[in-house]
């Protein structure tokens, strides 16, 4: 977290020079050209809040960095845009989104009135929507932005961009460089130090989750490389057929790829791919055995809660976890016969601190791993109840691992940069109206 002296510093040293040179060309009183959204984006990967020289008189710069600093503090990806009357506001989030190339919540004041939108992974349309509409009465502008500041930083998923913990200051004051620049020569150094403490050891705690998760998913791996090496197939052999090629090519291909993705896995979250990969691989063997033996082909059937690989699933059976409730889960042939006979299912165990335990009852990092087997909606009601299904549902949760978890469908969580590659529903589709908003902010389909 940023000391404030910091912060300040850093303010003083990255100069909004662009924008003030607008104004100086701007020519006569009143006479403001549209802000260049490169100009805002700009600011805004530096600092979360940015506020037009045109516009100074609706956010002074003592209450634009108190804005700033309340949103660092809280380390989530909120960023605030205080634009003149006379900007142009069609699909002005949505191009504000684009430019920044950053995922997040977005407040843009225009004169009087006021909209956001958010990347669905960080906030839903019906809460942004939500917000929006709490403070559309506030006629300060200071009180309506810290207002909604203040509540979405209560809701919001994800974490401040890494641009904003490298130096970044947003486009808030100006002058004493010479003397801030003085400074931080002096102190930077631990300045910066101190800064990047919390999110060093926020990145040391995903390290070491990925490397306990690591242990589990080349398991996975291993096991279904001997699947492999057992089957009893060659592509020449008398009556393959390309439909059977096929299917051993997929599997193949499945099992490069978890071991590719793997090892290029860097967060917990990215381990949903390379189950996702191990179950289509899975998926592909039964529909070869299954022409092999010409059998009608199986559906398409998540695979066995208890154990992924036991392979894809044959039915739904009633199962009741130890002090939860009962509830249906895909299970294989055997474990289907162990629960009809009032037997114990073979349960995936790993290592914990507490010994040996069932995949649910350990940390949260097995998530996303468990994400990538059952994904669709399915996992939450499977986990109902569970040690891992109550910490995936908090916002804590999901901004750590919410890839891997129905948050973040996309990949991209709050504060990472995605460029354009985003839901551009949460960011609406029309422009800013009437000056009391009409309920609603736009009157496009993302609100």
């Amino acid at each position: 977290m940023r000391t404030p002296l910091f912060r300040g510093l850093m303010r003083l040293l990255i100069v909004p020079v662009t924008a003030t040179l607008a104004v100086l060309m701007a020519g006569a009183p009143g006479a403001h050209a549209a802000t260049d959204l490169s100009q805002v984006a700009e600011a805004l990967r530096d600092g979360p809040v940015y506020v037009d020289p045109a516009a100074s008189d609706q956010l002074s710069s003592a209450d634009a960095e108190a804005l700033a600093d309340k949103i660092e503090d809280a380390d989530k990806p909120v960023f605030i845009a205080v634009l003149p009357a006379d900007q142009p506001t069609e699909n002005l989030l949505m191009n504000l989104r684009t430019e920044t190339g950053v995922t997040g919540l977005y407040g843009i004041r225009v004169g009087e009135r006021f909209d956001a939108g958010a990347d669905p992974s960080v906030l839903s349309v019906q809460a942004v929507n939500n917000l929006v509409r709490s403070v559309q009465t506030a006629g300060d502008p200071k009180a309506q932005l810290n207002d909604f500041v203040d509540s979405a930083l209560r809701n919001v998923r994800g974490t401040a961009p890494a641009g904003w913990s490298d130096g970044g200051g947003g486009g808030v004051d100006v002058g004493g460089l010479i003397a801030a620049g003085a400074v931080l020569a002096a102190g930077g150094a631990g300045a910066y130090a101190l800064v990047r403490r919390n999110r060093r050891r926020h990145e040391e705690e995903q390290r070491a989750a990925l490397e306990r998760l690591r242990v589990v998913v080349d398991e996975d791996i291993t096991a279904f490389g001997e699947e492999l090496d057992r089957l009893d197939f060659h592509p020449a052999e008398a009556g393959a057929d390309d439909a059977m090629r096929a299917d051993y090519e997929h599997a193949l291909d499945a099992y490069e790829k978890a071991k590719r993705l793997m090892d290029s896995a860097r967060r917990p979250e990215e381990v949903k791919a390379v189950t996702q990969a191990l179950a289509d691989g899975r998926f592909s063997l039964t529909q070869l055995a299954a022409r092999r033996e010409h059998r009608p082909l199986p559906e398409r059937r998540p695979p066995c809660f208890f154990d992924p690989r036991h392979g894809p699933s044959v039915t739904d059976a009633t199962w009741t976890p130890p002090g939860g409730a009962p509830r249906d889960v895909p299970v294989c042939a055997a474990d289907q016969t162990r629960l009809a006979d009032g037997r114990d299912p073979v349960v995936r165990e790993v290592d914990t601190e507490y010994g040996r335990r069932p995949y649910w009852e350990a940390g949260p990092a097995y998530g996303p791993w468990a994400g990538g087997y059952f994904g669709g909606g399915l996992l939450p009601g499977l986990l109902i109840g569970t040690m891992l299904g109550s910490m995936m549902a908090t916002p804590a949760y999901a901004a750590d691992y919410g890839a891997g978890y129905g948050y973040g469908a996309d990949g991209y969580e709050g504060g990472d940069v995605s460029g354009a590659d985003f839901d551009a529903g949460g960011f609406g589709g029309g422009d800013f109206v009437g000056g009391d908003f009409g309920g609603g902010g736009f009157d496009g389909g993302g609100f």
